[in-house]
């Protein structure tokens, strides 16, 4: 991707491949992208994704979102990123940029993290996690070879989400993930 000429001067890291996978996932089972609503007792479907980055900064953790973040090309998608976590960086994130959530991720593999146990941000059914990415030996096509992996976790509210539809979303994100082309 970085020998692209669209994406030459922006920042490729493995955020802006998760989060483009779970986009891509959410497609196939928008029920991930879903609301509880306790007023009406019914499950909301979002027909968009606003998608939170869980941010650790000096303040805390903040969950800034990059609104409707489906729509986005990968090039605009890594834009957005970078522009959210850098204004989380700063201390500057508005309010507004952490209202709203519809889907989240928490990066725990920049602490080093293999995985972890996210909590939901309130509002939303499910919240993905993602550990460090490590070369490891693995088996590929019959021969163990050495590849870059990583350990993804999904906490989910399950009276939307049950583990079958947990499952099959972190299978569709790895395999995305498997081959970014």
């Amino acid at each position: 991707l970085k020998a692209r000429p669209e994406f030459r001067d922006l920042r490729i890291s493995p955020l802006l491949l998760v989060a483009k996978a779970a986009l891509l996932a959410i497609k196939r089972h928008p029920m991930v992208n879903s609301t509880w609503s306790g007023a009406t007792n019914e499950i909301v479907v979002k027909e968009y994704v606003n998608l939170g980055i869980a941010a650790a900064t000096e303040r805390g953790l903040i969950v800034p979102n990059v609104k409707d973040a489906g729509r986005l090309t990968l090039a605009e998608l890594a834009e957005a990123l970078n522009a959210l976590v850098q204004t989380a960086k700063s201390g500057r994130t508005p309010p507004g940029d952490m209202q709203g959530g519809t889907f989240s991720i928490t990066n725990v593999g920049v602490f080093g993290v293999d995985t972890g146990t996210p909590i939901l941000p309130p509002g939303e059914s499910a919240i993905l996690a993602f550990g460090a990415i490590r070369e490891m030996p693995w088996v590929h096509k019959g021969k163990i070879k050495i590849r870059q992996v990583t350990t993804l976790g999904l906490s989910f509210d399950h009276r939307i989400v049950d583990g079958e539809l947990g499952s099959k979303f972190l299978r569709d994100i790895g395999a995305f993930l498997t081959d970014p082309e």
